[in-house]
């Protein structure tokens, strides 16, 4: 028994021609005739609509345009007290009153600080990152180090007297993209 390979065989070109002749005759006539049960349709339902809205007409309640009743009138025995006049004392005293808060003195330590913002292999680099910061009012320096892997070009600013100095230093680089920086101490 032959094995016969049906989908690379195809169709034959006589099935082809009856098809597209098929497709051709009843075109035309096709489209004619889905437009008018599409307008037969669209007809029934505005019809349909028509109905539903004069049967809903007559169904109205007739209470809904009437007028509201009126407010029953208060008596004098029912009347309302009339609200006392508010006093506020604390206007009055308030400028009198004074806060005492006690702080802390900060004491100074003896540490000093130092912002470490780069530490790049050529010094090109180092006076890059030194000019940038330069430009947000701050001074930096650069510190060559020689370390057990070659040279590098540390930017480094300080001494900071506190902490709190080196953050505001560090945020106001960040508002230049400037992410970098580090807080150590000072030991050099």
């Amino acid at each position: 028994m032959a094995q016969r390979d049906y989908v690379s065989r195809g169709r034959s070109s006589t099935n082809k021609k009856k098809q597209s002749n098929k497709r051709q005759s009843s075109g035309p006539e096709m489209q004619k005739g889905k437009i008018w049960a599409r307008l037969v349709v669209v007809i029934i339902a505005i019809l349909l609509l028509i109905y539903f809205l004069f049967s809903i007409k007559d169904n109205v309640d007739e209470t809904a345009d009437a007028p509201m009743a009126p407010l029953p009138q208060l008596t004098e025995e029912e009347e309302l007290p009339e609200l006392p006049e508010e006093e506020w004392d604390y206007i009055k005293t308030l400028p009198g009153y004074e806060v005492e808060v006690e702080v802390a003195e900060q004491q100074k330590s003896d540490k000093l600080y130092l912002l470490q913002c780069g530490s790049f292999r050529t010094r090109a680099q180092a006076e890059e990152m030194k000019a940038k910061i330069a430009f947000q009012g701050l001074e930096a320096q650069v510190r060559a180090t020689t370390g057990s892997n070659g040279e590098w070009f540390r930017v480094i600013m300080g001494p900071l007297q506190t902490k709190r100095d080196a953050e505001r230093a560090r945020h106001s680089l960040r508002k230049v993209n400037i992410t970098t920086c580090m807080i150590l101490y000072w030991n050099l």
